[in-house]
């Protein structure tokens, strides 16, 4: 490189940082998010099911499978309905109502409260990159008072400076948990101080219940519904 050349970059660069640095420079806007749609989900998932199988006819059903597929249309019974988790589970009717009732205890008997609830899902679901299970709960959350503040935390993976402490600790319990593979003697202990141990049992559940969620969602492929838009982005 010339004198005269070298010259010329640093003048080109001076003026960059003058400007504003790398803002400076051209970037392409991101496009929002499309909604989902049937012409453009994978060509191995079901057009009916929004997932990788078909959904089983009710009628070749036996009845404790009859009873699951009714508590999948039941408006109330499910956040999503068939097209979700209880459709899935529709391939395992032995375990489908022994997974919905321990479902039901951990998040409406266990005393964990709204609150807490939703914010160990919505960590577990960032954390599996889940956006079935991101859009079902983001509305949720913020239904039953999580705060917006908290809500853009975990979805975009931000520090957890400022928030209440005891939103913060479930989040950094969730993080490490999910990151680390491993919960640290001082998050832990903080955790139990906070919650007590039998509380706490059930909280790891709950993180556990929505992680075998998510993986199952991951597995089949679950599609959101026709024309809903991915709240979750990014990794």
């Amino acid at each position: 490189m010339t004198l005269k050349t070298q010259a010329r970059a640093l003048a080109l660069l001076a003026a960059a940082v003058a400007l504003g640095g790398a803002g400076a420079l051209a970037q392409t806007p991101t496009a929002a998010p499309a909604p989902s749609s049937r012409a453009n989900w994978p060509a191995d998932v079901d057009r009916q099911s929004g997932f990788r199988l078909p959904l089983p006819r009710r009628e070749d059903l036996d009845e404790a499978g009859r009873k699951s597929y009714d508590r999948g249309t039941t408006p109330g019974a499910t956040i999503a309905g068939l097209q979700g988790p209880s459709g899935i589970q529709l391939y395992s009717l032995a375990t489908a109502p022994h997974l919905a009732a321990i479902n039901v205890y951990l998040r409406q008997q266990a005393g964990i409260s709204p609150r807490i609830r939703e914010i160990v899902i919505m960590t577990t679901a960032r954390e599996f990159d889940s956006h079935f299970e991101w859009n079902a709960h983001e509305p949720e959350g913020l239904k039953v008072g999580v705060p917006p503040a908290v809500v853009d935390v975990i979805k975009n993976r931000k520090p957890l400076d400022g928030l209440d402490p005891t939103d913060a600790l479930v989040i950094q319990f969730g993080r490490e948990l999910w990151r680390d593979h491993k919960v640290s003697s001082a998050t832990f202990a903080k955790a139990k101080e906070t919650f007590g141990p039998n509380k706490l049992v059930d909280i790891v559940l709950l993180f556990g219940n929505y992680a075998a969620t998510a993986s199952m969602l991951t597995a089949f492929d679950m599609q959101l519904h026709e024309g809903e838009t991915p709240l979750l982005t990014g990794r």
